[in-house]
């Protein structure tokens, strides 16, 4: 059977199911003729208006329904709307609405690293532990500055342990509180009492 045969065969089986609802509902078909003649010039004429207008339309009608009230940036500039085309521009925004970290080229994030690395050591308690960090990121960057994975090139500087130990105790003297002499009138501690030393 070819195409143009079964498309006629198709539009004579739906011409034959619609005369059968015609005489289900009890309109005559001479009824229903002219309801469809009326729907068909409805068509036509949607088809003469231009997309300008219909979307000039669809504007007016949800602004009528109010589909346009309290949206996020009413009144305000859309954010990164007069930039220049990123082709990541939705990575970009993922990562920033999620505030997702650790991801990206290991240039970059060596460097926000190194600016945090201060902030860091002096969260720590031993001396070791400083060494250890600071042997952690210099391998690091030794490594990254191999480029085996590509991306930009790392900038980052190594850091010296030795001086940045005696910086990390610089800081950390300067932060610890004074040590309170005892004042010469203070009452005697409660074991010199008890064992009868005063």
């Amino acid at each position: 059977m070819s195409s143009g045969g079964g498309s006629a065969f198709r539009r004579r089986a739906e011409r034959a199911a619609e005369l059968r609802s015609i005489r289900a509902s009890g309109s005559t078909v001479q009824e229903n003729d002219q309801l469809s003649a009326a729907e068909e010039e409805v068509r036509q004429k949607r088809s003469k208006v231009d997309d300008a207008a219909k979307a000039e339309y669809l504007i007016r009608d949800a602004m009528a329904h109010g589909k346009f009230d309290n949206l996020k940036y009413a009144g305000k500039p859309i954010p990164g709307l007069g930039d220049a085309y990123d082709p990541d521009w939705w990575v970009k925004g993922l990562l920033q609405r999620e505030n997702i970290t650790g991801l990206g080229p290991t240039a970059i994030l060596l460097r926000t690293e190194d600016a945090e690395l201060d902030a860091r050591l002096d969260a720590q308690f031993s001396e070791q532990q400083v060494r250890d960090i600071l042997a952690d990121f210099n391998a690091r960057v030794i490594d990254a500055r191999r480029q085996l994975q590509g991306g930009p090139p790392v900038i980052t500087k190594t850091r010296d342990t030795d001086i940045e130990t005696a910086r990390w105790r610089e800081r950390r003297s300067a932060r610890a509180p004074a040590p309170v002499p005892p004042s010469p009138e203070s009452k005697p501690s409660w074991w010199r009492l008890l064992c009868g030393r005063a």
